[in-house]
């Protein structure tokens, strides 16, 4: 497979057998799903827009093939606010299209990829990395070369090896 032929948004519903996702950032909350935050943060219900999202859609396309769909997330408690609506709605949300989810948590454990960006990887073979600001706006993605699948893959397989399913994790720790 090569990544020049293909957006970041094509492997989506191209990927074969699995896409992984890890997320490093605390906050992500001018990269998408902002009414829906603001939502959150008034208390008021989840838009209609929200819970139909394109995302729920191309996850369940996805897990409907028989693809599997996950992603860790770095956390360290207590949560920020946009934390707390990524996991409480969002997850929530995506893990009724089929989603899992997992959650490294360095309250008190050291983080063990204090350097690893937030990246896609599909079918453990392609690797986008993504570039956000410290506001926690999407800037852009990059396909990595293959020369690197390897250090990727060891993000991934830390990640997981630390890392706890969502929903035991929420049932400890959500709010």
């Amino acid at each position: 497979m090569t990544t020049s032929s293909r957006t970041l948004g094509e492997w989506f519903s191209e990927f074969e057998q699995e896409a992984f996702r890890l997320e490093t950032l605390d906050d992500y909350s001018k990269s998408g799903s902002v009414e829906a935050y603001q939502a959150f943060l008034a208390g008021k219900e989840q838009p209609e827009s929200f819970k139909s999202s394109d995302w729920v859609t191309t996850v369940a396309n996805a897990t409907r093939a028989g693809k599997r769909m996950y992603r860790v997330h770095i956390v360290s408690r207590p949560l920020t606010d946009y934390l707390r609506f990524e996991l409480g709605w969002g997850y929530q949300r995506n893990m009724t299209a089929g989603e899992e989810f997992y959650i490294l948590d360095t309250t008190v454990q050291e983080n063990p990829l204090p350097q690893a960006p937030d990246f896609w990887m599909f079918d453990n073979q392609v690797v986008s990395a993504m570039s956000y600001d410290g506001a926690g706006k999407f800037l852009g993605s990059e396909f990595i070369g293959s020369d690197r699948l390897s250090e990727f893959t060891t993000y991934r397989d830390t990640a997981l090896a630390h890392a706890e399913p969502f929903p035991e994790w929420w049932a400890k720790h959500g709010e």
